[in-house]
This record gives structure tokens, C-alpha cells and sequence, in this order.
């Protein structure tokens, strides 16, 4: 009886370690891909950066704190 149980845990043991090893790769894959995909596909994050810095200005920005400020 100690053997099956033994036997069961091995195999149950091998089977989470086999598992995990196999996740890990894939997710290793993936990250690889990823990285190869973002150089081949970069953001335009400029854009946005100066779309951002056009629509809000630091007195907008003041406007805005006070009007949140006098709501209180």
C-alpha cells in the first residue's frame, strides 16, 4: 500500500513538473516573440506625447485642481 502511494505521488510529481517546464517555455517563447514583434512594430508614442502636451497646458491643469478644489 505504501508503494502505490508512492508511486502515485511520483507520477503525480513528474506530471506538475513536466507541466511546468512546458509553461515555462511557452511563456519564454512568447516574451522572445514579443520583443522580435516590437522592433519589427514599434509604437508611435511621439504622437501621442505631443498630442497630450497641445490639448493640456499647466493652466488647464490649475483650472481644473481649483474648480475639484471649490467642489469640496
Amino acid at each position: 500500500m505504501l508503494n502505490e502511494g508512492l508511486a502515485t505521488m511520483a507520477v503525480g510529481m513528474g506530471t506538475v513538473f513536466c507541466f511546468l517546464t512546458i509553461l515555462w517555455a511557452v511563456v519564454f517563447s512568447l516574451g522572445k516573440i514579443i520583443q522580435v514583434l516590437g522592433k519589427l512594430f514599434p509604437e508611435e508614442t511621439n504622437a501621442v506625447v505631443n498630442a497630450v502636451k497641445t490639448v493640456c497646458n499647466d493652466s488647464e491643469i490649475a483650472i481644473a485642481i481649483a474648480a475639484a478644489k471649490m467642489r469640496k
